[in-house]
């Protein structure tokens, strides 16, 4: 997972202008789930992006939840908030993940790049 995760953000690094890719905190060594992509440019939309991945055999998820205020359960629990949340909300919004399970391989990973590339370009 870790060296599948390292892989994609090296094939995806020069498109950091578009899209936010993950990164670990200092100290820290995860075991990626998941590889998080956030969109930047107000230009691209997530769902457009993700339907273009879909339709390419790339499998890809929501983060669960976002800004968990946005959620109907919440919508009569007290509860205190503290500003406006934006990043929850940018994350609710613009953020989606897909695989980087052991079994994907570099030729996984070079098309998974080369689509989420394509269907980046193809929105500006």
């Amino acid at each position: 997972r870790n060296a599948n995760a390292k892989y994609l953000s090296a094939k995806l690094e020069h498109l950091s202008q578009y899209i936010s890719l993950p990164k670990a905190t200092a100290d820290s060594e995860p075991s990626w789930f998941g590889y998080p992509i956030t969109i930047k440019d107000s230009r691209i939309s997530r769902n457009t992006l993700v339907k273009f991945l879909e339709t390419n055999k790339i499998g890809t998820r929501l983060l669960f939840a976002g800004n968990l205020l946005r959620q109907p359960l919440y919508e009569h629990v007290p509860k205190r908030v503290v500003g406006e949340l934006k990043n929850t909300d940018k994350i609710m919004n613009d953020t989606f993940w897909t695989g980087v399970y052991p079994a994907i391989q570099e030729v996984h990973l070079d098309y998974i790049a080369l689509k989420i590339e394509e269907g980046i370009k193809a929105q500006l």
